[in-house]
């Protein structure tokens, strides 16, 4: 019995020790979430519990606790940014350190918002941690307008210290008469630069070596960064998704983002991978990075003729006149060999090479699936008026089995660097931003006057990108998408506090009041979806959705929209679908929900996206649609680049999504203006037909006798009609402009909105424009279909593009038109010694009947127009004798 309990008292000695280490190592032991200006805290949407900062505030008794008058359901969580506490005069918190010798991740977390009372915009605010200045005339208000984020994340890593207490001075700066800050977060951190000391970027040349005595040896300075105080720049899953705070490893709820918006280079932009081996961490201690990183990574491809020609680059902007750290995170699980000099490759930061010669598989002593980081260093200044970081990798190696180069993770730490501050300068807005904001300005603002669904986070890429630390700069590479997105404050703006309500229940009942599954109100008849509309789809069970769906695993997900993720899945057996997940913290799904099914539930075309069924249960709301197998026309453009298409692929994919745009417009019982039309919501089944998805904004109305209707202004920059932008006036005119917009996309495989590019060309519809008029156009253009296209062809696609992107509604073509167009092309591409020339035809018709529908009626014997009506009835001119003409 004695030895028993000696067993069990020595096993639980064992696992003490065990656990104490686990939570040294991850951080656990000293973690502060403090909610300011709560009472009484809350749990946020990673199930963190936040807490009053009331008892850690040594100096605030002038501070002033507040709520802001409206929340933005953008914003990621409730808390702590439902509340707030303002400050007039300099005050303090004192944080309790537990672990004296340990790294402290410190994030402070600011929502601009409007405050009764209060004037965010007039706010500059200092704040210093210890002995170190985080901010410095730092305003919330201009970073998170000029960024177009709602909220800013700031993340430092601060080095041990001598102290028992953390001192956070936060204080009005200058003239400015107020500070505010809603969240604290405090967590103790691993030593996450245990390795050796980081390499500068950069060596001597031959001559400069000489010059030292070295004869000719690379010089590798190295510099000293573990009793540095460092600030998040980025952090960046390469070729993979958004990583959530709750996903992270060793407790320290980072995010990682996707890398999207920071590549560099047109259609020049690698492979994005998944790994499919089991990742061994081996020597490396897991808290570096969640295992997620190490699953997906960025290729430059399998063409070694192709790679050599090329660097796979990211630029991201940031302050001048600092140090930074460069953590690339590596998992080679691409090359099938365990040999040397299989995969190598030169590393390059700011033009400068940081290290050549690097052998995955060497570093990973012959191993395949294995995590390494390595780090390097480099200092940017203002001389040449440089505030980029360009990082990029090579292919090395006359012998290397395979010209390639691979990244997984990309961090960027600003380091002080002996400085006594991390503060950088307050952003400013790029010329182009000042002049669209300028214009809104004017106008009413909406809650949500653009939408950017696009997989990459757009809410992924915008919404989330200050969250996790990114701040001021974390969405540096998109400055012009986001910012010209629209001000996202909320400043006398309109109230967005539309609620999770359920909108169909199991019931299916749809009549006001009733209850749904759950028993509560189906949303008092203001949000229910129409009995005509639920009866012509289907209601799927939760019970459905989650079996098609594995329980929505993360594996499933193919896509992350402003809506939610979409998951690939099998209902029925063997029947692939599409399944569409609102996020409960996004609560403008709700609108879209409806609209969606109102809009898909009533129209059966061949090129539009059909909806299968939906689901509300439990506060779910679920669309299913027809599953897509070759995703969306963006992905075989440019981002990713999964399959070349060839021209004709392009126009029939062009013609195709054409179709169902001017049924749309034209077809169906009422006008529909699509609102949204861009590379992404045109999706290609298995057979590559295109097909027009995402109808969340789309809006209809039975009749447009006054041209036009006014409407708050939605949609995706880069896309956006300018006229529907000045004067909030929506035509089916503005799905013609978008539309011209992804022609010139499909031609020259490269963005709408490129930041990257000199100011001239950073909007595709702008520079497409100015190339086409000076007859440069071919400059610009795929270099996949340089030699490819009949001149005359060319001809009449850019012309085609040209009329779409017309200033004036009244002067772009219908899509009728457009698709009339388009399908001339393709017959001059595919056969043109046999195609009359539009003078050629117009002669051998009655001089009185030459309008466009007579020239369709004679000349398009073999050009198949297959439209359906609302009722699926074929009819193969039926774009052409409906409504020719527009409305």
């Amino acid at each position: 019995m004695l030895l028993t309990k000696i067993r069990i008292l020595l096993l639980f000695i064992c696992l003490s020790s065990v656990s104490r280490s686990l939570h040294a190592a991850i951080g656990d032991q000293n973690s502060l979430f403090l909610a300011c200006g709560s009472q009484n805290g809350g749990t946020d949407e990673d199930e963190r519990k936040w807490e009053s900062d009331t008892k850690y505030l040594v100096s605030g008794d002038k501070s002033v606790t507040t709520q802001p008058q409206s929340h933005d359901p953008s914003v990621p969580s409730v808390v702590p940014y439902i509340n707030a506490r303002f400050f007039h005069s300099e005050s303090s918190y004192n944080l309790p350190v537990k672990n004296q010798s340990a790294h402290i991740l410190l994030r402070l977390h600011f929502y601009p918002t409007t405050y009764p009372n209060l004037n965010v915009s007039n706010s500059y605010i200092s704040v210093s941690a210890g002995k170190v200045t985080l901010l410095n005339n730092f305003s919330a208000f201009i970073t998170a307008q000029a960024w177009s984020q709602n909220y800013i994340i700031k993340e430092y890593l601060l080095a041990p210290m001598d102290s028992p207490t953390l001192e956070i001075k936060i204080k009005p700066f200058g003239n400015s008469s107020l500070a505010f800050i809603n969240g604290i977060e405090m967590i103790t951190s691993p030593d996450l630069f245990y390795g050796p000391d980081p390499v500068m970027a950069g060596f001597n040349t031959d001559e400069e070596a000489s010059d030292n005595g070295d004869n000719g040896v690379v010089s590798q300075q190295t510099i000293s960064v573990k009793e540095n105080n460092m600030e998040l720049m980025y952090r960046v899953n390469v070729g993979g998704q958004y990583i959530p705070p709750k996903n992270d490893s060793g407790g320290l709820m980072r995010s990682w983002y996707e890398d999207t918006p920071y590549l560099y280079g047109g259609s020049a932009v690698g492979i994005a991978m998944s790994n499919n081996m089991t990742i061994n961490y081996d020597a490396l201690p897991s808290y570096v990075a969640p295992i997620s990183v190490y699953e997906s990574c960025r290729s430059m491809g399998f063409e070694s003729n192709v790679n050599v020609n090329y660097n796979l680059t990211w630029v991201f902007n940031v302050d001048a006149n600092f140090t930074y750290l460069v953590r690339f995170h590596w998992c080679d699980f691409i090359v099938d060999s365990t040999k040397i000099n299989s995969l190598v490759f030169n590393v390059y930061i700011n033009g400068q090479i940081a290290e050549s010669q690097v052998d995955l598989v060497a570093m990973q002593h012959g191993k395949m699936a294995i995590p390494l980081v390595k780090d390097y260093v480099t200092h940017v200044d203002d001389k040449n008026g440089d505030d980029q970081l360009w990082i990029a990798v090579h292919p090395s190696g006359d012998n290397a089995a395979l010209a390639n180069a691979i990244v997984n993770g990309l961090e960027i730490f600003k380091i002080n660097g002996g400085n006594t501050s991390l503060a950088g300068q307050n952003p400013t807005m790029s010329d182009l931003m000042k002049k669209y904001q300028d214009e809104q300005s004017k106008e009413e603002e909406a809650p949500r006057a653009f939408s950017d669904k696009d997989k990459s986070h757009s809410t992924t890429v915008i919404g989330t990108a200050a969250a996790g630390g990114v701040a001021a700069f974390g969405v540096a590479a998109v400055l012009v998408i986001v910012a010209l997105k629209r001000k996202r404050r909320t400043m006398g703006a309109e109230s967005c506090t539309t609620s999770w309500l359920p909108i169909y229940g199991s019931s299916k009942s749809h009549s006001s009041g009733t209850k749904s599954a759950s028993g509560r109100s189906a949303g008092g008849g203001s949000t229910t979806i129409s009995s005509d509309a639920a009866s012509n789809c289907r209601y799927f069970s939760l019970a459905e959705i989650k079996q098609a769906t594995k329980n929505f695993d993360e594996s499933y997900v193919i896509g992350v929209g402003g809506f939610g993720k979409v998951y690939k899945g099998v209902i029925d057996g063997d029947t692939k679908v599409a399944i569409k997940r609102s996020n409960p913290s996004s609560q403008q799904g709700v609108n879209e929900f409806q609209t969606e099914i109102e809009m898909l539930s009533k129209l059966r075309h061949r090129h539009l996206v059909s909806l299968i069924g939906f689901c509300e249960e439990n506060n779910e709301m679920v669309l299913v649609y027809d599953h897509m197998a070759h995703g969306t026309l963006r992905e075989h453009l440019y981002k990713g680049n999964k399959t070349i298409l060839s021209w004709k692929q392009r126009l029939e994919i062009c013609i195709g999504a054409a179709r169902g745009l001017h049924y749309l417009h034209t077809g169906a019982k009422y006008t529909i203006i699509h609102r949204d039309v861009k590379s992404t919501n045109i999706l290609l089944n298995d057979k590559w037909v295109a097909k027009v998805s995402d109808f969340g904004l789309s809006k209809t109305g039975p009749n447009m006798n006054q041209g036009h209707v006014t409407t708050v202004v939605k949609g995706s920059f880069g896309y956006l009609d300018p006229e529907y932008f000045r004067r909030q006036q929506l035509t089916e005119k503005s799905d013609v402009y978008s539309y011209g917009v992804v022609l010139f996309e499909v031609l020259c495989a490269r963005p709408a909105l490129n930041p990257n590019l000199p100011k001239e060309q950073v909007s595709l519809a702008d520079w497409a424009l100015v190339c086409q008029r000076k007859g440069h156009l071919e400059d610009i253009i795929d270099p996949h279909l340089k030699g490819k296209i009949n001149p005359e062809c060319l001809k009449k696609f850019a012309e085609t593009a040209e009329k779409c992107l017309a200033d004036s509604g009244i002067d772009r073509p219908s899509m009728g038109d457009v698709l009339w167009n388009l399908e001339y092309a393709l017959q001059l591409q595919e056969n043109p010694d046999s195609v009359l020339s539009p003078s050629e035809a117009t002669n051998q018709v009655d001089h009185d009947n030459a309008d466009q529908n007579s020239l369709i009626a004679m000349h398009r014997s073999t050009l198949s127009l297959e439209s359906e009506n609302a009722y699926g009835n074929t009819d193969d001119v039926f774009s052409q004798i409906v409504n020719p003409t527009g409305r």
